[in-house]
């Protein structure tokens, strides 16, 4: 079954050292919570808010052993009013045996807000 697993996190600053940093905490933290290997996953996608534009994100993947032919893309994210700030999305859509209400989101520092039902306690 393809399944897809959400995750976000925010940073501090515009800065390609940390925008690389948080991604790579968050997508590791969806591939262990989830039992993901390289070989499983469809596509990355990452979208970054506006304010998001020292680097592109997706480096981050290719920092983590086994993960060089996954595919992945950046995109820019809807710059709605108010949205949460220096925030990285990602869908990752994986092949995976575990039912829709088993997939584990991960939500970091300030993305907690985007789904605190979501985040466990």
């Amino acid at each position: 079954m393809i399944r897809g697993i959400r995750g976000a996190t925010t940073v501090s600053n515009n800065e390609a050292e940390e925008i690389i940093e948080h991604t790579k905490i968050m997508i590791e933290q969806m591939a262990k919570k989830n039992n993901v290997e390289p070989d499983s996953i469809a596509s990355v996608i990452i979208s970054v808010t506006a304010d998001l534009n020292a680097t592109f994100p997706a480096k981050a993947l290719r920092l983590i052993d086994g993960w060089k032919y996954v595919p992945v893309m950046c995109m820019p994210e809807i710059d709605v009013p108010n949205s949460l700030p220096l925030c990285i999305r990602v869908m990752m859509t994986v092949n995976t045996s575990r039912s829709q209400k088993d997939i584990e989101h991960i939500y970091l520092n300030e993305a907690i807000k985007l789904r605190p039902d979501l985040v466990e306690e």
